[in-house]
């Protein structure tokens, strides 16, 4: 079997989906000003300073929607995918998609960002298997602000793709052959664990990586 498993954010999309949200609640006015644009701004350069807290900052993404009415919520994500989400996805990450799953391939999306912000971007690119980090809700299905089990972030992203596999009856060591695509050194363990690492639409310091290793670069977006 051959697996291929795609990075979303800066990968596939032309955008980072996480932190795209948090400014659009506060444009929606359900975030506190300020404070919230700056903690939103300062957990993102976390992130691409490979030294995010994921557990704080679902915590605080959360925070400005968990405890709203679940349709409000519901009517608010459409409205973040229709006005950030549909122009962001570009058809050349589609096709790139389409290539894959034409060619008998298993596909999933693996994400570091949650569940409820992903899934319909997946569903966006055809992607029935997302991988992504998980919300704790409560007996009401709220989310509660803490992580169900193993985020899909770093070391979590093998984790979680060998517990998908496992399912399958099957081994990342198994596969005839598995490809990752990602922009981000965050993704390395995983880059390092399949047979066919790609670095795509990499930053800088994925690149110099890839070229040391010798892994293909794609650029999906100019």
């Amino acid at each position: 079997m051959n697996v291929a498993l795609f990075d979303l954010d800066g990968t596939l999309l032309d955008a980072d989906s996480d932190h795209a949200f948090g400014q659009f609640l506060l444009a929606e006015g359900w975030a506190g000003g300020e404070e919230h644009r700056r903690r939103n701004d300062e957990f993102y350069a976390q992130y691409l300073a490979e030294r995010l807290d994921i557990a704080a900052y679902i915590e605080f993404a959360t925070a400005p929607w968990r405890d709203r009415d679940p349709r409000e919520v519901e009517s608010l994500r459409q409205r973040f995918v229709d006005a950030v989400i549909r122009p962001a996805v570009r058809p050349v990450a589609i096709d790139l998609v389409r290539h894959h799953q034409a060619a008998g391939d298993r596909v999933a999306v693996v994400t570091a960002t949650n569940d409820f912000v992903t899934r319909p971007i997946a569903d966006l690119f055809g992607v029935e298997t997302l991988i992504a980090t998980e919300l704790m809700r409560d007996a009401t299905g709220r989310p509660d602000g803490r992580i169900r089990g193993t985020p899909a972030f770093r070391q979590g992203k093998v984790a979680r793709v060998r517990q998908w596999l496992a399912g399958l009856g099957q081994t990342l060591e198994g596969l005839q052959r598995s490809t990752f695509y990602s922009d981000s050194r965050n993704d390395l363990p995983l880059l390092e664990a399949v047979s066919h690492p790609v670095a795509t639409n990499p930053s800088d310091s994925l690149e110099a990586f890839a070229r040391e290793r010798g892994w293909p670069i794609l650029r999906l977006f100019a």
